[in-house]
This record gives structure tokens, sequence and C-alpha cells, in this order.
């Protein structure tokens, strides 16, 4: 996956429009939630076959964390 693809995702995911999110970004400016990370789970299972522990994820901040918990599966 490109790295604008899973920005594209994470506008989806908080209902963004496109181009919103960026990589820097904190996560709670784009109104992150409990809902949301349900949602990154899910859509984390799908793009990529499996999904981050809830530890890990809650220790996300940004869209760079989110993406280093896919190493090597997001082309910068």
């Amino acid at each position: 996956m490109s790295s604008n693809e899973f920005l594209e995702c994470l506008d989806e995911l908080l209902e963004l429009p496109p181009g919103t999110v960026a990589f820097g970004d904190a996560l709670e400016q784009h109104g992150w939630s409990s809902v949301a990370v349900i949602g990154f789970l899910a859509l984390a299972d799908e793009k990529f076959g499996e999904a981050p522990s809830p530890a890990l994820l809650a220790k996300c901040r940004t869209a760079d964390d989110l993406a280093a918990l896919f190493p090597g599966r997001i082309a910068q």
C-alpha cells in the first residue's frame, strides 16, 4: 500500500475530506476516538490480514505511529 493510500484510508475512517490527514499529524486533532480505534482494527485486518494489538494501538499518537505498526507494508 502506498503512503497516500494509507492516509486516504485514515481520512475515510475518520469521515474527513480526502487529503486531510498527513503524516506527523496528531490523531486527536482529527477526531481519533475509541470508535476510530475499532474501525482501524477492522481496516488493518482487511488491508494487511492482521490487526495490531490494542496495547500497541493505544500508544499511537500520530499517523506515523499507525504506519509504523506495519513495517515494510506501507511504501513511503
